[in-house]
């Protein structure tokens, strides 16, 4: 059993090495993931870290562009777990 996350994501230069050129995504479509049907007992550290991180970087670049409800709703549903 597992949830279905998905984002439209652009491939950018993330540099490179003596082993070569790499890309790394970059998020373009960001929408707070419910966090109300995940049991969080069965998430590892490193999964509760990057649901956070994402929750920050959805909060940080779409509250600019809310307000009233639509930002209360976005403060509620970005709240780290």
């Amino acid at each position: 059993m597992g949830i279905r996350i998905e984002n439209t994501v652009l491939n950018v230069d993330a540099g490179s090495t003596e082993f070569g050129e790499f890309l790394a995504f970059e998020t373009l479509t960001l929408c707070p993931i419910d966090t109300r049907c995940i049991d969080r007992s069965l998430l590892r550290a490193d999964e509760i870290a990057w649901l956070n991180s994402y929750h920050a970087t959805v909060r940080e670049r779409l509250l600019p562009l809310v307000d009233g409800a639509a930002r209360d709703w976005l403060l509620a549903r970005t709240e780290p777990i």
